[in-house]
């Protein structure tokens, strides 16, 4: 296999820092784009609205981010399945990986649409919403939830690209969709004062605009795979595959999510203000999380390509070199975020005790931008090998039994603020690398038991 295959990176040859970086950055740059969706609609409606649309939209589009990051996390076992046939150089099991996704996430599609249309009420219900921003929130949320269809077909077509090492198609795609959204939001909020209800509009425009050029694009593509129409139906194998790597990093991402509904329901629960400056918060930290998550896709599709080639040395490798590098980046998002937070928070808000709150909320977590690319790292390997039951295990147990019940003591200490609660977040993933450290010398001590 060459080293490259057209805009196709091959990871089982060459340096691994430059083949890593140039996949790294398209991943990145689409995530950044993909995280300003969110950002743009909170930011105009911040201009146009009241605290009220600002903690609606916060709330709404917070939850909708953790129904698309459930299926980026199922779509992962595509990622990984195809990476593998490609280092084994199996082009035509590649395409019925292919085939079978596509069946998979319609079916799955479909049921979601019907599930989050019906319960927008209770969702709503159960986050907390302050009263002044129900109604707006579950506006949001019907809307965003009609177009749950495009949003899985953006990431099943993003899924099969990074597997088969083309990071900057999806880069391409997000791009397109990202334009498209702000000029939706500028026309609907700002021009036709449709309030949160145009920010929904936009975003869901947008992710068909994006989905339906993919698609015209990728047809004028040659890929490293063998698919026709033909292979589109399920394939047992491939099939118990995908779900195999998948349904346990969908639902370590489950609980991961839920907890942190959880700890927006508890910050909903102090007052709007706090809730409007969460909601701020969150969709800054949206954009601080990129580079660890970037980096665990990035090793996901690295080892995974090198675990189908037999390279166990390189893929180990390939893991210690993205950590380091993200945490070197980490360490300057880090300073950003403590020091700079209200900055960064005004550009959303003119709004000066919101803006007190985020920048309250930041000091907090920051320190999660360093410790946070060491467990994404240890993730993406995990993923990579096809051994995602310990992701799945570390995502329950650090949600449940360490987030949550953390976040609930800070806002019941006297005085609490965000900040307190935003400490949640980094003693958590502490707990999750020392989970790691633990899983990697268990894999160590199989695999010499093995050789002996």
């Amino acid at each position: 296999m060459s080293e490259k295959n057209g805009k196709e990176i091959s990871f089982v040859k060459g340096p691994v820092f430059g083949s890593l970086i140039r996949f790294a950055l398209p991943v990145l740059g689409a995530l950044i784009l993909q995280a300003a969706y969110g950002a743009v609609d909170l930011m105009v409606v911040g201009w146009f609205g009241d605290a009220a649309s600002i903690s609606a939209v916060g709330t709404g589009s917070g939850f909708m981010q953790m129904v698309t990051f459930i299926i980026t996390s199922l779509a992962m076992g595509s990622t990984v399945v195809i990476g593998q046939h490609i280092g084994e150089q199996k082009p035509k099991e590649a395409g019925n990986t292919v085939g079978t996704t596509i069946l998979l996430f319609a079916g799955i599609g479909v049921v979601m649409t019907v599930v989050l249309e019906v319960l927008a009420g209770r969702i709503t219900g159960m986050l907390q919403v302050p009263a002044e921003s129900v109604d707006k929130t579950i506006l949001y949320l019907r809307i965003c939830s009609a177009g749950i269809l495009v949003i899985i077909a953006y990431n099943v077509i993003s899924g099969v690209l990074r597997g088969v090492g083309n990071a900057n198609l999806p880069f391409l795609f997000v791009g397109i969709a990202c334009v498209v959204n702000i000029i939706g939001d500028l026309l609907l909020v700002g021009v036709c004062k449709l309030d949160v209800a145009g920010a929904a509009l936009a975003t869901v425009l947008a992710q068909l605009v994006s989905v339906v050029l993919s698609a015209v694009i990728i047809r004028r593509q040659r890929l490293p795979i063998s698919f026709s129409l033909a292979q589109c139906r399920v394939y047992g194998e491939e099939l118990k595959r995908i779900l195999n790597v998948g349904v346990p990093i969908a639902v370590q991402e489950t609980m991961v999510q839920i907890s942190f509904l959880v700890v927006n329901t508890i910050v909903n629960q102090m007052g709007l203000m706090p809730s409007a400056g969460y909601g701020i918060a969150q969709k800054i930290i949206s954009f601080i999380m990129l580079v660890p998550s970037s980096v665990m896709q990035s090793v996901s599709a690295f080892v995974a390509q090198n675990i189908g080639a037999g390279q166990k040395e390189r893929a180990f490798k390939g893991f210690l070199t993205a950590m380091a590098t993200g945490c070197a980046v980490g360490v300057l998002i880090f300073l950003g975020g403590f020091f700079g937070g209200g900055l960064l928070s005004s550009a959303f808000t003119g709004d000066r005790e919101v803006i007190a709150q985020s920048a309250a909320y930041l000091r907090g977590f920051s320190a999660e931008c360093i410790l946070t690319c060491v467990l994404f790292s240890s993730i993406g390997y995990f993923n990579g090998r096809g051994r995602s039951i310990p992701v799945m295990l570390q995502g329950i147990t650090s949600a449940f039994f360490i987030r949550i019940p953390v976040s609930i003591f800070m806002s019941r200490l006297p005085g609490a603020s965000l900040v307190l609660v935003g400490l949640a977040t980094p003693i958590t993933t502490v707990y999750g690398i020392l989970f790691f450290v633990v899983c990697f010398w268990r894999l160590k001590k199989q695999e010499s038991k093995a050789v002996n």
